[in-house]
C-alpha cells in the first residue's frame, strides 16, 4: 500500500477515517455560554487575582490529540500487517513458479526461495497442484505435481554459475500452457538482464495470453560482477558491474591459487554509473601470483574472476640483429615491438654492444619464456641446440624477417623459406602494395578486425608444400602467407613474414599487431600438444576440469555435466562449461562466468500485463497491538491534561508533595549505582584500548599479584627498551566481570589452594581463547617437581591448573619444539627460563610435517598463535623489578644472564602473540638464512 509494505485483514474498516471531520464538529460543541446580567456589586471581584482558569473553548491541540487516538482505534481495527506474505492473486486455478537461478540469482537465493516456499505453502492451502520451473533447465518437460513434491523439488534447486538464456524455455513453457488450460503465473526474478531480457518478456507475454502473471521483483540487493581483469605495466585493474543506479561502494579481495590473501583494492559507484573499477597497485611479482578475484561479501559466481598464466605479465626477451637500434632508435624494430608488448608483459632488451647471439644465451639463462628475434640470421651451433631445447619445454620464439633473415639457412622457422625476398619491383614484384587478407578461422588471430590501412610491400617467401596452408595464420590477398606457426614439443615457433619495423609493411604502425602479439603471448604455456601446426591441432587438444565454481562462487568438484573444453577456449562458462580451472594443475586455463565485453543491466518487465511484488526478508508483523497501545497511551495524555486544566491535579499534587519527593530520592539512589558501574566499565575499555597493553589475571593474594604486577612492568619495560613495541602499564583482570578481548596476552599465575574461578569466568576465558587470544598459565613450582618423568605433573601447582583445565575446551599440547616459530619470532632461543630453569614450556600441538618439508622451513607455525601456552618457571617472577631498579626476586640456579634470558623468552612471547606465525612464511627465509650466516 502506498509502496510500503504494508496490508490490512479488514480493509473496509478503514472507511471509519471517513466520520473523523463529524467527530472533530462534536468535540468542538460546547454548552450554551450563559447569560451576563449586569450586577454592580461584582466590580469589587475584579481586584481579585483568580488562582485557576478554565478556558472557554476545547483547546485546537487536544481535539488533534483526541482525533489521533480515535484514528490508531480505526487503524487497528482494520487489522494492519507490516511485510505480509506476499502471494498471487486467489484463484482456483493451479500455479506455475518460473524461478530465475542463473549466477545473478545466488545473492538473494535463500530469499527467493522463501518466497516460493510461501507461494507453494498458500498452493497447499487451497488445495492446488503446482508446477515448478527453473528457468535454467530448458529441456525438461513442465508437469504439475503435489504442493508437498513441489516443496521437496524446490529444496534440491541451487543456482547455476553462468547465466541463463530464458528464452529457451519458451516452448516448453507454451507446450504445458495448452494443456494445462488456466493457470496463475508467478515469475520470481533475479531483475538482471545479461542479454535477449526485452526478447523473453515479449515472448512471454504471448504465450501466457489472459492468464493471470505476478512478478516479484526488487526488495533485495543487485547483484555485482566482475569482468575484464588486466594485469598493466604498473597495476592491475579489473571492473565491477552493477544494475542498479545507486551509491554503492565495497571491496575487491586478490587470492593466490592456495586462497590465501594478496591484497585488496577498493571501488566506489556514484548515480549513475553501473561499471566501476577496482585497482591493485602492486609488485609485479604478487600480481603474478593472484588467481582469483572476488568482491568482497557478495555470494555468486559472477563476482568471481579466475585468473590463469595469460593474466600474468611476462618476461619477453627481443633481439636485434639490426643496427639502426643504436644509429636511428626511433625507427628500430626494437622501438616498435616495445610499444606493441609493453601494455601487456615486461619487455626485456638485449644489451647494446653484444652480439645477437650473446643476448639470447643471456635470456636463455634467464629462463624467459617468450624470445623475440628481430632480423637476427644466421646462430651458431650451440645457440641453435639450446633454442631448441627451450622450445621442446615449452618457450615460445617470435622471428621477425628483414635482410638477413632473408639470406640465411636457418631451421628456427615454421615454414623453410626461400632466399630473397619478395618486393615492389623486384623480380617477383606485385603491381600494387598487397593487402591483409581475412585470418585463418582456425588460428589464434581468429575473430580480429583485417585493417584494410595496412599494406606489405616485402617479405620472405614460404616454399610451398602440403602442410603450409595448415601453418599459416595471416595471409596476404594473394594467398601468400604473412604469419606462419607451428608447435614443436611443448613450445611454439612463430614468424612473421616482414620486419618489425617500417621498411617491409606499416603493420607495425597498427593496433592490429599489438592485438596479434598479445595473442601469441596468451599462447604460451597451453600449447602442450605436439604437432605440425597450431591451426591443425588446436582443434583436438582439449582440458578437463579441475575445480570449478558453483552458483555461490565456493569451488568445488566437477558436476556430472561438465565437459573437456578446447586448450584455446576463450569464451563465458555454459552448462557444458561450467567457471573453473580446466587443464594440468600446474598450468589451468581458467573460464569465468562472464566475458570481458559481458554487461548487465536491469530487466525491464513493465511491458508485461502483471501483478508486481517485492521480495521481503522481514518477518509479518501484527500492528494492532502497536496501534491499540498507541491509541491508549494518547487517551492518558488527554485524562492527564483534562485533569491539569480543571485543577484536580493541581490539589492531588499539593497534598502528595513530601511522599512524591521521597520517592524520587530513592529512585535516583537506585540509580546511581548502575550509572557508577558503566562508568566504571567505560573507563576500564577506554584505557585498554587506548595503548597496547599486557594482562594478567589477578588472584587475591596480595603477595602474588604484586610480584606479577611488578613482572608484567618489567617486561613492558623491556620491551620499550628492546622493540618498536611501547606498550602501556600491564591491566590486572577479573575473568569474571572484566572485557578480555582488548588483551593479546594474558598471564594467569597458578595459586595453589586458591578456590576454582566460577564457570561464567571460565567460559570467558574458553571464549578468549577461541577468538584469537592467549592465555599464559604459569604454576611457579618448577623447583618443587619431583624425580622421575611425572614429577612435575604432581605439583600443587599442576593439580591446580588440572582443576581449571578440566572446565576449557583445550587443544591437544607438547613441549616447544625447537623449529616452532616461538622459538625464533625476535630472539634465537633455545628454551624459556625464568626463576627456574628446569620447568617445561608446553603450546598447542602443530601438524605433521614430511621431513623434507620439514628441513625446507626454517620455523613451524600452525594456521595462527597456540590459544595457551605452558610454563612452571615463573616468568612473572624472573621479570619483576623493584622501584630502584633492582630485581625483587632472586633466581634459581642463578646462572650468567638467566635474567637477560627470562626477559627474552617473555619478548618472544608477547611477539608470537602480537604477529602470530608469520615467520614460517617461505617468503622469510632467505632474510632469517641470511641473518644466522651472519
Amino acid at each position: 500500500m502506498f509502496g510500503l509494505p504494508l496490508s490490512f485483514a479488514e480493509p473496509a474498516l478503514l472507511l471509519g477515517l471517513l466520520s473523523l471531520p463529524v467527530l472533530w464538529w462534536l468535540l468542538r460543541v460546547m454548552p450554551p455560554r450563559p447569560r451576563r446580567i449586569e450586577f454592580p456589586p461584582t466590580r469589587l471581584l475584579f481586584d481579585i487575582a483568580p488562582r485557576e482558569e478554565t478556558p472557554s473553548r476545547t483547546p485546537w491541540w487536544l481535539t488533534a490529540l483526541r482525533l489521533a487516538a480515535a484514528t490508531l482505534i480505526i487503524l487497528a481495527a482494520a487489522g494492519p500487517i507490516w511485510n505480509p506474505q506476499t502471494g498471487v492473486a486467489g484463484t482456483t486455478s493451479p500455479l506455475m513458479i518460473l524461478l530465475d537461478d542463473g549466477w545473478s540469482a545466488a545473492a538473494s537465493w535463500d530469499t527467493r526461495i522463501k518466497a516460493a516456499d510461501e507461494l507453494i505453502a498458500n498452493a497447499d492451502n487451497d488445495r492446488h497442484a503446482v508446477a515448478l520451473v527453473p528457468l535454467s533447465e530448458s529441456a525438461r518437460d513442465i508437469t504439475l505435481m503435489p504442493a508437498g513434491a513441489a516443496r521437496v523439488a524446490l529444496r534440491q534447486l541451487s543456482p547455476k554459475p553462468y547465466a541463463i538464456e530464458r528464452v529457451e524455455t519458451l516452448a516448453s513453457i507454451e507446450r504445458f500452457l495448452k494443456s494445462a488450460g488456466d493457470v496463475e503465473i508467478a515469475w520470481l526474478t533475479d531483475g538482471i538482464d545479461t542479454g535477449r531480457g526485452a526478447e523473453f518478456i515479449e515472448a512471454l507475454g504471448k504465450t501466457i495470453g489472459d492468464r493471470s502473471l505476478t512478478v516479484f521483483e526488487g526488495g533485495t540487493p543487485s547483484p555485482m560482477a566482475l569482468v575484464a581483469a588486466e594485469n598493466a605495466a604498473a597495476k592491475m585493474t579489473v571492473k565491477v558491474l552493477r544494475a542498479d543506479t545507486g551509491l554503492a561502494a565495497g571491496v575487491v579481495r586478490a587470492l593466490d591459487a592456495k586462497g590465501s590473501p594478496i591484497g585488496e583494492a577498493r571501488f566506489g559507484f556514484a548515480p549513475p554509473e553501473r561499471e566501476a573499477e577496482a585497482v591493485f597497485d602492486l609488485p609485479v611479482e604478487l600480481r603474478n601470483d593472484i588467481a582469483r578475484l572476488e568482491i568482497s561479501g557478495e555470494r555468486s559466481a559472477g563476482a568471481v574472476q579466475l585468473l590463469d598464466k595469460r593474466w600474468r605479465r611476462r618476461a619477453i626477451g627481443i633481439v636485434s640483429g639490426a643496427t639502426s637500434d643504436t644509429a636511428q632508435p626511433l625507427l628500430a624494430p626494437t622501438f616498435y615491438l616495445t610499444r606493441a608488448l609493453a601494455p601487456f608483459a615486461d619487455v626485456r632488451l638485449g644489451d647494446r654492444g653484444v652480439a645477437p647471439q650473446q643476448s639470447v644465451a643471456q635470456f636463455l639463462d634467464q629462463k624467459v619464456p617468450m624470445i623475440v628475434l628481430a632480423d637476427v640470421g644466421t646462430l651458431s651451433p650451440e645457440i641453435r641446440e639450446r633454442l631448441s631445447a627451450w622450445i621442446d619445454g615449452g618457450g615460445v620464439l617470435v622471428r621477425f624477417a628483414g635482410p638477413r633473415l632473408a639470406q640465411a639457412d636457418d631451421d628456427l622457422v615454421p615454414v623453410k623459406l626461400r632466399r630473397g625476398g619478395r618486393s615492389l619491383g623486384g623480380s617477383l614484384t606485385w603491381e600494387k602494395p598487397q593487402h591483409l587478407a581475412a585470418f585463418a578461422a582456425d588460428g589464434p588471430f581468429t575473430g580480429l578486425a583485417v585493417p584494410k590501412d595496412v599494406t606489405v610491400s616485402r617479405q620472405v617467401l614460404a616454399e610451398p608444400d602440403a602442410v603450409l596452408s595448415t601453418k599459416s595464420w595471416a595471409s596476404l590477398e594473394d594467398g601468400t602467407p604473412l604469419v606462419t606457426g607451428e608447435r614443436r614439443g611443448k613450445g611454439l615457433v612463430t614468424l612473421f613474414h616482414v620486419s618489425a619495423d617500417m621498411r617491409w609493411s606499416d603493420l607495425p604502425m597498427s593496433g592490429t599487431f599489438v592485438e596479434m602479439l598479445r595473442r601469441i603471448v596468451d599462447m604460451s604455456g597451453y600449447t602442450t600438444t605436439p604437432g605440425a601446426g597450431v591451426a591443425g591441432e588446436a582443434g583436438k587438444e582439449t582440458l578437463a576440469p579441475v575445480h570449478t565454481l558453483d552458483g555461490f562462487g565456493a569451488f568445488g568438484p566437477p558436476p556430472s555435466t561438465a565437459k573437456p573444453l578446447p586448450a584455446d577456449y576463450a569464451d563465458r562458462a555454459t552448462l557444458d562449461h561450467p567457471p573453473g580451472f580446466y587443464g594440468p594443475v600446474e598450468g589451468p586455463l581458467a573460464v569465468n562466468t562472464l566475458a570481458s565485453a559481458d554487461r548487465i543491466a536491469q530487466l525491464d518487465t513493465s511491458p508485461l500485463h502483471a501483478r508486481h511484488a517485492s521480495y521481503t526478508n522481514a518477518e509479518p508483523r501484527d500492528l494492532r497491538g502497536m496501534l491499540l497501545s498507541a491509541s491508549l497511551a494518547l487517551f492518558l495524555i488527554d485524562a492527564i491534561v483534562v485533569a491539569l486544566l480543571g485543577g484536580g491535579l493541581a490539589g492531588l499534587l499539593r497534598r502528595r508533595t513530601a511522599t512524591a519527593a521521597i520517592v524520587a530520592a530513592f529512585f535516583v539512589c537506585g540509580l546511581v549505582p548502575s550509572m557508577t558501574r558503566a562508568e566504571d566499565s567505560d573507563d576500564f575499555a577506554m584505557r585498554a584500548v587506548s595503548q597496547t597493553r599486557l594482562a594478567y589475571v589477578v588472584t587475591g593474594n596480595n603477595d602474588v599479584d604484586s610480584i606479577v604486577k611488578a613482572g608484567m612492568s618489567g617486561l613492558t619495560l623491556f620491551l620499550a627498551q628492546r622493540t618498536a613495541l611501547e606498550a602501556g602499564d600491564p591491566v590486572g583482570v577479573d575473568p569474571e566481570h572484566d572485557e578480555l578481548a582488548f588483551f593479546p596476552l594474558i598471564y594467569w599465575p597458578i595459586v595453589p589452594g586458591a578456590p576454582k574461578p566460577p564457570q561464567d569466568a571460565l567460559n570467558k576465558i574458553d571464549a578468549y581463547m577461541k577468538q584469537g587470544g592467549t592465555v599464559l598459565f604459569d604454576t611457579r613450582d618448577a623447583i618443587e617437581a619431583g624425580p622421575g618423568e611425572n614429577g612435575a605433573s604432581q605439583t600443587p601447582g599442576m593439580q591446580a591448573l588440572r582443576d581449571i583445565l578440566s572446565s576449557l575446551d583445550v587443544p591437544e599440547l607438547e613441549p616447544v619444539p625447537r623449529e616452532h616459530v616461538l622459538t625464533k619470532t625476535f630472539y634465537l632461543l633455545r628454551d624459556f627460563p625464568g626463576r627456574f630453569t628446569n620447568g617445561q614450556t608446553w603450546v598447542e600441538t602443530l601438524p605433521r610435517e614430511d621431513e623434507d618439508e620439514a628441513a625446507s622451513r626454517p620455523a613451524r607455525g600452525g594456521d595462527g598463535v597456540s590459544p595457551i601456552i605452558i610454563t612452571s618457571n615463573d616468568l612473572a617472577g624472573a621479570w619483576a623489578i623493584r622501584a630502584d631498579g633492582q630485581p625483587m626476586l632472586p633466581l634459581t640456579p642463578g646462572e650468567p644472564k638467566q635474567r637477560e634470558f627470562a626477559f627474552r623468552s617473555g619478548v618472544n612471547i608477547v611477539m608470537y602473540t602480537l604477529t602470530g606465525n608469520y615467520k614460517a612464511d617461505q617468503v622469510h627465509a632467505p632474510a632469517l638464512i641470511e641473518r644466522l650466516g651472519q
